[in-house]
């Protein structure tokens, strides 16, 4: 049974995330502040982790940031903010997706298990013994361990800049469109909210390039999308 942690201090909005994730077969915990959660997300193996932004003791942005140091494990905002600055923030915190209050609890539901399936096919390919390295002009892509190096010199880099990396640099000279990569990506419908892929693209193109206002890595393709050259 797949095991859900949700740290949010609105009772009401928990005991409902609590009550449709077990409608839904999940097993689930509840924190009702930052502090708690923090802890129990990094002492329990969970498969998915539902954190509102706005929390007592702790900021939802600092446990989201901490959570993701120390893990892979998929991250959900439920938040009251609806800023696109709150979005692009916890974005770059390494979250992966970011749901606005008020929302469809089923919704909720079906984000979160495409979220868990798409991170159980990531796992099962490491151990399926798909290509772990890529090598491509003086930057090495290694998918066991998650790291990447330019020139040799590692490069920090969240788990959604990670993955959108290895698809482009699977897919040479390929031109994806923002809505293709999203779904890609990001496993569900894109609709309103392609921004985080130009926003992703930028930070890599920070971490990577020499030159951020010239790729040479990944290059974009004006009116179409982005491609990753070799």
């Amino acid at each position: 049974m797949a095991r859900i942690l949700i740290i949010e201090d609105e009772t009401t909005i928990a005991q409902l995330e609590r009550d449709y994730f077990e409608l839904n077969g999940f097993d689930v915990d509840l924190c009702h502040d930052g502090e708690e959660g923090l802890n129990k997300a990094l002492g329990t193996d969970y498969h998915l982790v539902i954190v509102d932004l706005m929390l007592p003791r702790l900021n939802g942005y600092e446990v989201c940031r901490r959570i993701r140091e120390a893990k892979e494990v998929p991250i959900l905002v439920v938040s009251a903010k609806t800023e696109e600055i709150d979005k692009i923030r916890s974005f770059n915190l390494g979250v992966d997706d970011y749901i606005t209050k008020p929302f469809s609890p089923s919704e909720l539901v079906a984000r979160a298990k495409a979220h868990m399936t798409r991170y159980e096919r990531l796992l099962s390919k490491n151990k399926l013994g798909d290509p772990e390295e890529i090598d491509i002009r003086g930057l090495h892509i290694d998918k066991a361990s998650r790291r990447v190096y330019i020139r040799g010199v590692e490069v920090a880099i969240t788990t959604k800049e990670f993955d959108l990396l290895v698809f482009l640099a699977s897919h040479p000279n390929r031109v994806f469109g923002k809505t293709e990569l999203f779904e890609r990506i990001w496993g569900m419908d894109a609709s309103g909210d392609i921004a985080t892929v130009t926003v992703h693209i930028r930070k890599l193109r920070g971490k990577l390039e020499a030159d951020p206002s010239n790729p040479q890595y990944i290059e974009t393709v004006w009116g179409a999308g982005y491609r990753f050259t070799v």
